[in-house]
């Protein structure tokens, strides 16, 4: 195989080659217009835009219309090895999934040793090896990528899933599904590129002014954080009308997986919120180009960057998490033996949690000199949005009672995954009251809730997700023993790093801080914080190693290891090329676990892998 063939490659050298000429043409038309040559901020913003339309166009983006156009031979990425076909433009969910998903590993790894970096630094009070400026940066880049990691990774589980759940051949609008993904490369490198390029001390929220004052670095962050959303939308337009247009026949929304019905919430706050914070961010982008003032207390509204910087990113915070709830309902009946309680409830409370979450942003502004009379409004509105949410935790609580509970890997993901969710909601609770959050906003107590919310809401049940979907991918069971020791010291270092920081912040220490007075009394507590936050790094090792290993060698699989019901598990593992040979029909419920002659789906017998998980 040609290094060359691989449209990852070629993408990468048009890019690089895009990019350059179209700064060497910009400095030339400022001089010739009498401007200074190099402006780096308006030369590198035109640079990226035109890099990028390069990429696309090395990679391959365009080469269908190309082909129809020119009569090329047919180059279907179907006759490609596999290994090939995920470093190129493919159309098939399958394969996008997993580039999603071990897109998202990387930049959460990368993420990772940011946070473990500027850790060491807090650890103990003074500077110790690096600048205050460096750690903003670090800090900041630690926030944005582990968020963007959230969103490729759930991309990936959504991608991955849905069409063999409702019994799809692949997903709506396949060309659009590969290309938001294949701009997603892109931006990871725009973050990677911003740390070197002077890096950004706005922390993940780019507030204004400092965003607008900020180093060169910032301007490659919103951009990358730009591309991303576009993404995003792309994503959510797909997987609504995927799931509203494909579902196999007899799929009616009440025998729909739970995992498909927050799917759709997710997808729905994505296409309705996401241009929001894209906004946003265009208009600190022309502020710092042109000098519109947005933002400028003299000619505009400081306030007005919050507003809708948090009209999207508290729903955001739902596009995180919902698909991780989804996993949990998905993965509890299976180890319990159980149908899910209260089906419909659940289903429903997926649209609740995405509708609440839409009116609760301006919490996040209670200390930011919000208008008065906002504030209570916000404050019930916060308080009420936990009503949905404990919903699926009673769901959870009564599926497992009396049932037949296997504590397989899976399963203990998801189990943690409860705990740390309600120890997440548990202690937003006093953030949604205004008295309370005035005294603890800025503080490390938020730092643990928000960390709680997403380990909850998604590390854990990320994990949950590949230790149970593994097989279906691979055809391969990942090593169990290997997998528990990774449970183990995740949980651990859940505990040891984020527990203290409650503590820490009602006791007055701030969060995004490079150094703090020893009168404080936390340097102890620092330590023992550093410490969890390397036993969950030392987890995360585990986990990488046990991938790596049960790629290559792991047990052999049966179609359905785990006996389930849904329909992805009554195909082949890993799935045929187009996930059915005929279409299936949906005739039962997808969780009928213990009911006798309970059946979810009928498939062709070219398709039919296994019995419906039919032993209880």
């Amino acid at each position: 195989m040609k290094f060359f063939s691989l449209g990852i490659i070629r993408g990468l050298i048009f890019g690089g080659i895009g990019a350059t000429i179209a700064m060497g043409v910009t400095i030339l038309v400022r001089a010739a217009l009498g401007f200074t040559a190099w402006n780096p901020a308006m030369v590198t913003v035109i640079g990226t835009v035109v890099g990028i339309l390069f990429y696309l166009v090395g990679l391959g983006a365009f080469n269908y219309w190309l082909g129809w156009a020119m009569d090329w031979p047919d180059t279907s990425p179907a006759k490609q090895p596999r290994w090939v076909r995920y470093f190129n433009f493919d159309t098939n969910h399958k394969t996008i999934g997993v580039q999603y998903m071990v897109t998202s590993l990387l930049v959460m790894a990368v993420a990772g040793i940011y946070k473990m970096i500027d850790r060491l630094e807090t650890a103990r009070p003074g500077l110790q090896f690096i600048t205050p400026g460096t750690y903003d940066s670090l800090m900041s880049l630690h926030g944005i990528m582990m968020l963007g990691a959230v969103l490729i990774g759930i991309s990936g589980l959504m991608n991955y899933l849905i069409p063999l759940m409702i019994g799809a051949k692949d997903m709506a609008f396949p060309r659009l599904n590969a290309l938001s993904f294949w701009i997603i490369p892109a931006a990871v490198i725009l973050l990677l590129i911003s740390l070197p390029a002077g890096g950004f001390d706005t922390g993940w929220t780019a507030y204004p002014p400092l965003s607008v004052k900020a180093a060169l670095g910032m301007q490659f962050m919103l951009l990358a954080f730009y591309i991303v959303g576009l993404s995003s939308i792309l994503g959510g337009i797909n997987f609504i009308t995927t799931i509203f247009k494909m579902r196999a026949p007899g799929m009616r929304v009440f025998r729909m997986p739970v995992f498909v019905w927050v799917s759709l919430a997710t997808a729905l706050l994505q296409i309705i919120f996401t241009q929001f914070v894209g906004i946003a961010f265009l208009m600190v982008l022309l502020e710092r180009l042109l000098g519109l003032g947005f933002f400028n207390p003299d000619t505009g509204k400081v306030l007005l960057f919050q507003h809708l910087f948090w009209f999207y990113s508290h729903p955001a915070v739902y596009i995180f998490v919902l698909p991780g709830l989804g996993v949990i309902s998905e993965v509890l009946p299976v180890f319990s033996r159980k149908p899910l309680f209260g089906y419909k409830a659940v289903a429903i409370s997926s649209l609740g949690i995405a509708g609440g979450g839409a009116l609760v942003w301006g919490h996040h502004m209670f200390a930011a000199g919000m208008e008065g009379w906002l504030k209570i409004p916000f404050m019930i509105t916060t308080l009420l949005v936990a009503v949905p949410t404990g919903i699926k935790i009673f769901s959870w609580l009564a599926t497992m009672w009396m049932g037949k509970i296997q504590l397989q890997t899976p399963m203990l993901f998801a189990v943690t995954s409860i705990v740390a969710f309600l120890i997440g909601g548990i202690t937003g609770v006093p953030q949604g009251i205004v008295p309370v959050d005035m005294y603890i906003h800025d503080t490390y107590w938020l730092v643990g809730h928000f960390h709680a919310v997403l380990f909850g809401g998604f590390l854990f049940p990320a994990m949950a997700a590949i230790y149970f979907w593994f097989p279906k991918l691979t055809g391969r069971l990942m090593n169990e023993r290997l997998g528990k020791v990774h449970w183990g010291l995740m949980t651990a270092g859940f505990l040891v790093t984020y527990m203290p920081m409650f503590w820490m912040g009602l006791n007055g220490m701030r969060r995004r801080i490079v150094d703090y007075s020893p009168a404080l009394g936390m340097e102890t507590t620092n330590i023992v914080v550093t410490i969890g936050g390397y036993i969950i790094a030392l987890a995360m090792l585990f986990f990488f190693i046990n991938l790596v290993v049960s790629l290559r060698r792991g047990t052999a699989a049966p179609a359905n290891p785990w006996r389930s019901k849904t329909m992805e598990w009554q195909v082949s593992s890993p799935p045929p090329e187009e996930n059915f040979v005929a279409t299936p029909r949906v005739v039962g419920s997808p969780y009928g676990y213990g009911i006798g002659g309970s059946v979810h789906v009928i498939l062709s017998p070219e398709d039919k892998a296994g019995h419906n998980g039919g032993q209880r």
